[in-house]
């Protein structure tokens, strides 16, 4: 991307004289990650809590712990940014919380009730294995369109694009101006085979905008250009439900960066594993739903390109969370459905899976069956785990750790945080006292129940999507992660685990918001059965990709600075099964089709099983995928040099559930731990954000780039 001279920050200059930043901000349940990199590839990482309240608040804090480090004011860290990248759960708390904005719809006279009546999976989808066993209890979500918000518009448009019925613009204009008498704060607009003729959307849209110019307004087809009716209707819902506070929330950090002299846009992590402008983010919010943990496993796809790994099981433990998801030769899993809150959206993502098993979850015990249960509930930034000292009274896994002797309660954060053993004590002692075990007994159980949670979930997304685990490296970040990761990675059967960048794995989703292209997604649904039309397939293509070059121009991108790549979606006949198939650059002909029919058959049996393609079927071809993708500067590592200091800082007692006892255990200090540094287990490696704990049977190094290393030797 071309860049604009900076102006000067005003006052005492600190940093590198003239150094200008790239700076990416990931904001978490419980802490605000900001990574700060240098022109020379430095790295300064900083944490602050979250602020729930007022997220933008947490995202300039995190920015001026970062700048304190570097010596210089907030104003001029930021006047001195080149680029400002940013990760946010936002739009999906107000989901989750239905904390969102009130909306009305606008569909296809006879299709009101699709919104509500939902898919038959509905009343399951999403929900966690517990509420699963439970059929009796499953129950559609709340409407996030009540009915009486939705009203019917005559119009209609067949499955081939031709209008049946004209849009009937009286009723058009009466049911804008009955929502609106309804106090809405958006409107969706979403009729049937909208996508296909967008006409009747866009004229409803124009109404709207001359009856009300500030209500926020979203079409069907400006989201999802393919067949699903409730999928779309759905995603209209959700964009206009979270639309209004994303829509303030960028304007105001914008707004707020440009008076501290930042000059150029504002980019936002989207859950495809890209960025995209803070306008189109603003205009597509549902887009960055997962957009935190698709930041993890971008940064999981930057590193492991960079030392060589081809398979990589990417894992984050944040304070409210655990987040999974596979990088298989070279390349992160994606999907093409996203569900929240029991609603499933219809868009490309990176496949990332999540509990909630985090530093933060609640350990507590189960009335009905007197168990001791971890999560899903959080405590969050606020009031935050017991040892906080916040107000929290309730034990969580980092309670835990703490009393285990996993955490320095004089060294968490680098010793800009204090925990409070004493209120961790008391807190585990309400649960310990309920199934007659000591804290110390409650508080080891705990974190073997959440870190076979987290060996589940992992299991899940290799063995039954037909991987081998032992194929794969385990990467663990997020800022509990360092503590358990060696336990559930030895619980999978791998035998390594990287913790990438050591201190840094703390914040590597904002890193990994650094390491992200700017990229936009272009469809087209059309059904082609073999033999293919191989000139409709190439106009296809043909249209999509200059949309896509299009939309990078718009983003202010050189044509050297862009990739396209193509995408064909194929399925046997008779059969649900898609499978996302790669489509040859350049004129497709005859042959060209038919080596990417042998492919989808190849991909079809490598997911499913040899021998599992019904190829007398015949093959069917849905949806062509065009892939915009423009390459802005990504974060160049450093090597870490080595280290002649001794980096043992002392002992502590550990209470290790392997050996069942406390061992007076080796600490290591990691800003003493140069590049061939190694060690053997039990162990505990304190670095500045986070904790590694290296269990018996197990070992450890520090590879050429800082990575800390262990390697599962054997069974504790």
């Amino acid at each position: 991307m071309a860049t604009k001279t900076k102006k000067k920050a005003s006052g005492k200059s600190g940093g590198s004289a003239g150094s200008s930043y790239f700076c990416g901000i990931d904001i978490g349940g419980t802490f605000t990650d900001c990574v700060v990199r240098d022109e020379k590839g430095r790295l300064t990482i900083a944490k602050s809590l979250s602020t729930p309240d007022d997220s933008s608040r947490g995202f300039f804090d995190a920015l001026g712990v970062a700048a304190g480090k570097l010596g210089l004011s907030l104003e001029q860290l930021v006047s001195r940014t080149e680029l400002l990248l940013h990760g946010t759960t936002l739009g999906t708390n107000a989901l989750l919380e239905r904390k969102g904005a009130r909306v009305g719809l606008i569909t296809t006279a006879g299709h009101a009730d699709a919104l509500i009546m939902m898919r038959s999976v509905g009343r399951s989808a999403g929900l966690p294995i517990q509420q699963l066993l439970h059929v009796s209890r499953h129950r559609k979500p709340e409407p996030l369109v009540p009915r009486q918000l939705i009203r019917e518009v005559s119009e209609r448009v067949d499955w081939s694009g031709d209008v049946v019925l004209p849009l009937n613009e009286e009723e058009a204009r009466r049911a804008i101006l009955e929502l609106l008498a309804q106090k809405v704060e958006a409107i969706g607009v979403c009729f049937l085979w909208g996508f296909l003729h967008p006409e009747h959307e866009l004229a409803v849209k124009k109404m709207i905008r001359e009856e009300a110019p500030e209500i926020y307004v979203t079409c069907g087809h400006e989201l999802i250009n393919k067949p699903g009716e409730y999928e779309r209707s759905a995603a209209v819902a959700i964009n206009c439900f979270i639309g209004p506070i994303m829509s303030r929330y960028v304007g105001k950090i914008e707004a707020r960066a440009k008076e501290m002299g930042y000059q150029r846009r504002l980019l936002i992590m989207q859950s495809s594993g890209g960025v995209a402008t803070a306008a189109e983010v603003a205009h597509k919010p549902a887009f960055t739903i997962g957009s935190g943990p698709a930041g993890g496993l971008t940064a999981c796809q930057f590193l492991a390109g960079l030392i060589g790994h081809e398979n990589v099981i990417a894992s984050d433990v944040g304070g409210t969370s655990f987040d999974v998801g596979l990088i298989h030769e070279g390349q992160a899993i994606t999907g093409s459905e996203t569900t929240l809150n029991q609603y499933t959206l219809l868009a490309p993502h990176l496949d990332v899976i999540s509990i909630g098993s985090g530093g933060g979850s609640i350990i507590w015990v189960d009335p009905m069956s007197h168990t001791l249960k971890v999560g899903p509930e959080s405590a969050g930034a606020n009031p935050g785990p017991a040892c906080y000292g916040r107000g929290g009274k309730r034990p969580t896994v980092t309670d835990a750790n703490l009393l285990l002797g996993y955490l320095d309660p004089d060294y968490f954060l680098g010793g800009t945080h204090k925990l409070d053993r004493e209120k961790a004590q008391a807190a585990m002692k309400t649960v310990a006292d309920e199934l007659g075990m000591s804290p110390l007994e409650a508080a080891s159980a705990a974190v073997q129940i959440v870190e076979f949670q987290m060996a589940e979930l992992m299991r899940q997304m290799t063995v039954q999507r037909g991987f081998d685990p032992r194929d794969f490296v385990v990467y663990a970040y997020g800022g509990a992660a360092g503590a358990h990761c060696a336990t559930y990675t030895r619980e999978l059967g791998c035998k390594q685990v990287v913790v990438p960048l050591g201190s840094t794995a703390s914040t590597w989703s904002a890193l990994g918001v650094q390491s992200a292209d700017l990229f936009h997604v272009f469809e087209k649904a059309e059904l082609f059965v073999a033999p293919y039309n191989a000139a409709r397939i190439n106009e296809i293509c043909e249209e999509l990709e200059a949309r896509g070059i299009e939309q990078l121009t718009r983003d202010g991108l050189r044509r050297d600075e862009m990739s396209l790549e193509r995408y064909a979606e194929m399925k046997f006949r008779l059969q649900i099964h898609l499978v996302e198939v790669p489509v040859p650059p350049g004129k497709l002909t005859a042959k060209s089709l038919a080596a990417l029919e042998q492919s989808f058959v190849e991909k079809y049996e490598r997911l499913h099983g040899k021998g599992s393609a019904f190829t007398s079927a015949g093959i069917e071809m849905g949806l062509l995928r065009v892939t915009a993708r423009g390459r802005i500067r990504r974060p160049s590592l450093l090597k870490r040099p080595a280290s002649r200091q001794n980096p043992r800082s002392g002992h502590r007692e550990v209470y290790w559930s392997g050996l069942r006892k406390r061992v007076q255990t080796p600490v290591y200090d990691w800003t003493k731990m140069g590049a061939g540094t190694k060690l053997k287990g039990p162990a505990i490696v304190q670095m500045p954000e986070t904790t590694v704990v290296v269990p018996p049977g197990t070992a450890g190094h520090v590879d050429g780039y800082g990575n800390f290393i262990l390697t599962i030797q054997e069974k504790a």
